[in-house]
């Protein structure tokens, strides 16, 4: 470049001044000339570097990349007219800015169209009546709760309703006390109902339920009421007891009486929970107890493996947990449990059986849930000649050991019981029979379904400390 300079000053006649302005041109276009590839390279080497890890090609993701977006072009034609009017040539750079700016807008133009052809293809589809799946129709909700629509304010936290509050605390209560994960209730108000009429559904099937009165409070005498109030007369739900509907404004002349008010969100949860409690057998299923095996082996895994699924199938462990809970047996000590199952395994896998085995290993549980204030436990026991004939009842069939009986001798029996606990009052509100145990199991089955409430125990269930008081005897002329 000095070299041609100096040529151009001798030959040519110019001025330094010239000649140093056309030097300055040229060593600017100079650098500019030897940068430019370097600037190429490097945005090249960025490009590699950054590119995301996509299945397309690096050319469809810089061609995607630069006018998927407007805006970038946009920018982009700001930037060549501003050199345009900086001193750079003013044609080629304001060519290049008009071409990027109208790339721009046919893209936005483009994305428009293609949003409003999506939102009527979105249009017509959501006005088109959709197809319902025949198969959605086919799950059931473990536990529901139906209400008529005058109870909605109770269930319903923002309108002064507490119910939800309280169900969580029985579920909560069911853990620590059966060791039983009561499933989520799914609560929901049925027209058909009456306004005041609730009912617990499980497996869709009706299993209690009671009418309330909405807007009025529930009363029940303990049996030391010191007055009259004025009602109208009903039954508690729950267990069946003499109550009286009021009216709020009575609540405390009545609790002046001596009667005991409850709000009905109160009535509610206990029948709710002696509900779920009388069927807490029917919720656990082979997938609630494979979850409950599951958090039981993070603690004890060398339990768990011993046991299932040999000797034992979960199966077999589910019938045995359901036992237990059918006679309102805790099955909170799963490691008592398993480690029972597991030793007794061996000899037999008769559920009903393994169960009995189980009962004597939670004997001190048993024991403590039936104990009075004062440390004893109040039983009726069997006349031994009744034990006798019982035994003799027993018969081995294919199913298993089974009670065969004379019907009219059972039937004698389950009123000699009945007429016993009605003439001690003292175990009324929680009767039990002591047996032996190799009847124990049977009577229960016999007597079950007539009278719910009795609870059935052999001595190998009841503590070696257990101050036993026996109030009654079933005696044998009672059952014929």
């Amino acid at each position: 470049i000095i070299g041609g300079l100096l040529i151009g000053v001798l030959q040519h006649n110019l001025d330094i001044a010239t000649a140093a302005q056309y030097y300055t041109k040229l060593t600017i276009g100079d650098g500019l000339v030897s940068q430019i590839p370097a600037l190429i390279i490097s945005t090249a080497a960025g490009i590699i570097v950054t590119r995301s890890s996509s299945g397309k090609d690096m050319g469809s993701e810089v061609v995607n990349q630069l006018f998927i977006n407007p805006r970038a072009l946009y920018i982009g034609s700001a930037v060549m007219a501003v050199l345009a009017l900086v001193g750079l040539p003013p044609v080629p750079f304001l060519i290049i800015s008009a071409s990027l700016a109208g790339l721009g807008w046919m893209i936005q133009r483009y994305r428009q169209d293609e949003e409003e052809k999506a939102r009527k293809k979105q249009d017509e589809i959501a006005a088109k009546p959709e197809k319902e799946k025949i198969e959605n129709l086919l799950p059931l909700d473990l536990v529901e709760l139906e209400v008529g629509y005058g109870l909605i304010n109770i269930v319903e936290s923002d309108q002064s309703g507490d119910l939800l509050e309280r169900i969580v605390s029985i579920r909560k209560q069911f853990a620590l006390d059966l060791g039983v994960i009561v499933p989520s209730i799914h609560i929901r108000d049925n027209l058909q109902l009456e306004p005041g009429e609730y009912r617990l559904l499980i497996k869709g099937n009706k299993v209690g339920g009671g009418t309330l009165r909405p807007e009025y409070m529930l009363a029940m005498d303990p049996g030391n009421t010191l007055g009259r109030v004025d009602g109208i007369p009903t039954k508690e739900p729950a267990f069946g007891l003499d109550a009286l509907w009021i009216a709020k404004a009575q609540k405390e002349e009545a609790e002046l009486a001596g009667f005991t008010v409850v709000d009905l969100p109160t009535v509610m949860a206990t029948h709710l929970t002696e509900i779920i409690r009388t069927h807490a057998h029917e919720l656990l299923g082979r997938q609630e107890a494979s979850n409950l095996v599951d958090n039981f082996k993070k603690s004890y895994p060398k339990v768990v493996e011993e046991l299932i699924p040999d000797p034992l199938p979960l199966g077999t462990v589910v019938k045995v947990l359901q036992n237990l809970l059918r006679e309102q047996v805790s099955i909170r000590d799963l490691l008592t449990i398993f480690e029972t199952l597991a030793d007794e395994a061996h000899r037999t896998r008769d559920a009903d059986i393994l169960t009995e085995s189980v009962r004597r290993a939670l004997a001190r549980g048993i024991t403590s849930r039936y104990k009075t204030d004062d440390g004893r436990v109040p039983v009726l026991s069997l006349d031994p000649r009744l034990e006798e004939l019982i035994a003799n009842s027993l018969l081995q069939t294919e199913q298993g050991v089974q009670l065969v009986m004379d019907p009219r001798v059972a039937h004698a029996m389950i009123e000699g019981i009945a007429t016993s606990i009605e003439s001690h009052p003292e175990i009324a509100g929680q009767p039990i029979l002591l047996t032996s145990p190799t009847a124990r199991r049977h009577i229960f089955k016999l007597t079950n379904r007539f009278i719910p409430q009795l609870v059935v125990l052999s001595h190998n269930e009841l503590a070696a400390d257990a101050n036993i008081a026996a109030v009654g005897t079933v005696e044998l002329a009672h059952a014929g």
